[in-house]
């Protein structure tokens, strides 16, 4: 699918799924892809912690409801905390557009046949954002549950997003996702009454077996009252970032994810 990451059986890079393991020019091919996007990730993680900004990145499988709940943070926190997105998705500025509505900055990423954001594609988009003018920023990668987790894009925070609608052994079929996560958010909650085949006790356990402590909270987006918790996380985390650049001898210098984000 993707001619970024290799995973496309049409690239030269994806070709790596069939040859042997031990090819070394391969593996070198693609620790110099990464590396390259890491470096990138640090340089945007720089730009955020300089002014203060609380970058989340959301991912999730397609149609978990990542732009929904998007809009019904957007109403929760207004008039409390600057908010902008960047939005990525294949083709289409659908879900741009949807967010310019609520009077939020959002850029469109279209990435064509990449089935994940990058670092690069990131910082480009960062040109059109005043990160003076926000305190937090979403990035909503590109639904798809593999990829993503594996690139960096300079972000505090990976928010996984766990539709009622999905299966809840996701977390036990795609683990490199949900052990990327600092959070895990069950969306569209409000079907779960309809719904015999979707546990979120099963859910949790799942995430537990991958030794995970991210928390779990469970939510929809068309009902506000169940927003509380997440709208607290996002707040709680927005301080908690605001607070660690105050300290410039604790600012994110080494270039590396890893900021605990605050219970939920």
């Amino acid at each position: 699918m993707c001619d970024a990451c290799g995973c496309n059986p049409g690239t030269a890079t994806a070709s790596v799924a069939y040859k042997p393991m031990h090819d070394t020019a391969t593996v070198s091919i693609l620790r110099n892809l990464l590396q390259g996007n890491d470096e990138q990730a640090a340089h945007n993680r720089r730009h955020f912690d300089t002014c203060g900004v609380l970058a989340i990145n959301l991912m999730s499988a397609p149609g978990s409801g990542k732009t929904s709940l998007l809009e019904s943070t957007i109403d929760a926190l207004q008039g409390t905390l600057r908010l902008a997105v960047i939005e990525g998705d294949l083709e289409t500025e659908n879900d741009a557009r949807r967010i310019r509505a609520k009077g939020i900055p959002a850029v469109q990423i279209t990435t064509g046949t990449a089935c994940h954001l990058d670092a690069p594609m990131v910082h480009e988009a960062l040109h059109a954002i005043n990160l003076d003018s926000i305190d937090v920023l979403f990035i909503e990668n590109v639904g798809n549950l593999v990829c993503p987790a594996s690139f960096d894009l300079g972000q505090h925070c990976n928010v996984v997003l766990l539709s009622a609608t999905e299966g809840d052994d996701k977390p036990a079929k795609y683990p490199v996702m949900f052990r990327a996560a600092d959070l895990v958010v069950i969306t569209k909650g409000d079907l779960l009454p309809c719904l015999d085949d979707f546990s979120p006790a099963r859910a949790r356990q799942n995430l537990r077996n991958l030794a995970s402590h991210a928390p779990v909270l469970e939510l929809s987006a068309r009902r506000r009252d169940t927003l509380t918790p997440w709208v607290r996380w996002v707040r709680s985390a927005a301080a908690a970032r605001r607070a660690r650049v105050a300290q410039p001898a604790a600012v994110c210098a080494s270039g590396q994810r890893g900021m605990q984000a605050p219970a939920a």
